[in-house]
């Protein structure tokens, strides 16, 4: 029997399809709103206007917001006002439609980022931390705040600033391997902090703020211990069998972010966030540790338990 209907709104990239996968082996019904509706639980939607797809949220056991560009692009004028509009639409109809509902999800989970922290060197930022400077952090203070607005009496609202994600087949985690194949030791300086969570704990995650009621307001989403660039690095050539370690200079690294059509600052800025509310409220980080968690995701077994 069914546990429910889970909507996955902006859900056809890498965190949706893993949780659908995850959903569906925990007895729920996924249904995924996606500009490109392909799959057989895919539906139809824009991310910024009203339509058919109002009909998936009536009765549903939850909603989960993951929509938005990817900012793994030229910050462009044109980019950038694609990336706020992207965010704060999808967020805004999604509140409108909830509140008009006859049957609203009891939950509404909204994906965030920790950019909202700025790039902060090494200061450890539990989530009352004043939010930083630039455009990233510009953008997360605007998406947190049409989240804010919403005015949702019957839905609990849960909102997740998103460290880097690890999975082995999407995201950024490939190309830094293949730069640690490569013999890449750090980038930049390699002191600039890594906020990571690896995606099955973010599928837990997920389903904890879902089914566990006295979640609520806002969590960051990542491991209990960041780690610099350059210890990222040297896990990934150690499961490469790597043993040199070149530096990438910055200046390289811009270089290459220009031919590759992205910002250098995603790979050359950083922030060392800490889980504080999830450690308190005793949620179970089952993969915190980087060098075990990067051996298990690249099939090679590790040292210490991963706890699986």
């Amino acid at each position: 029997m069914s546990k429910g209907k889970i909507i996955l709104a902006g859900g056809s990239g890498v965190l949706g399809r893993n949780l659908e996968r995850d959903l569906l082996t925990r007895g729920y019904e996924p249904r995924i709103l996606t500009r490109s509706p392909r799959g057989p639980r895919d539906v139809a939607w824009d991310g910024a206007t009203r339509g058919d797809w109002i009909s998936e949220l009536d009765g549903a056991r939850a909603v989960v917001n993951l929509a938005g560009r990817n900012v793994s692009c030229r910050h462009t004028a044109a980019n950038r006002r694609e990336i706020v509009e992207s965010r704060v639409a999808s967020v805004e109809v999604l509140g409108s439609v909830i509140a008009s509902l006859a049957a609203p999800p009891p939950v509404w989970v909204q994906a965030g980022s920790l950019a909202y922290f700025g790039d902060r060197g090494d200061e450890l930022l539990a989530e009352g931390a004043a939010p930083g400077t630039g455009f990233p952090a510009d953008v997360c203070r605007r998406w947190e705040g049409a989240f804010a607005s919403a005015v949702v009496p019957r839905t609990r609202k849960v909102f997740l600033r998103i460290g880097f994600v690890f999975d082995r087949d999407g995201g950024a985690l490939p190309v830094l391997a293949r730069f640690a194949r490569m013999g890449v030791g750090r980038l930049g300086s390699g002191r600039q902090m890594v906020s990571w969570i690896d995606i099955r704990d973010f599928a837990r995650l997920t389903m904890w703020a879902i089914e566990r009621d006295t979640v609520e307001g806002t969590y960051n989403a990542t491991a209990a211990r960041p780690v610099t660039n350059a210890a990222l690095m040297a896990a990934l050539r150690e499961v490469a069998g790597r043993s040199c370690a070149l530096p990438l200079p910055a200046w390289a690294v811009r270089i290459g972010a220009v031919a590759a059509r992205t910002e250098a600052d995603l790979a050359l800025g950083g922030r060392g966030a800490i889980p504080a509310r999830l450690l308190a409220e005793g949620f179970e980080l089952r993969h915190g540790d980087l060098r075990a968690t990067i051996r298990d995701l690249f099939g090679q077994p590790a040292r210490e338990a991963a706890g699986r």
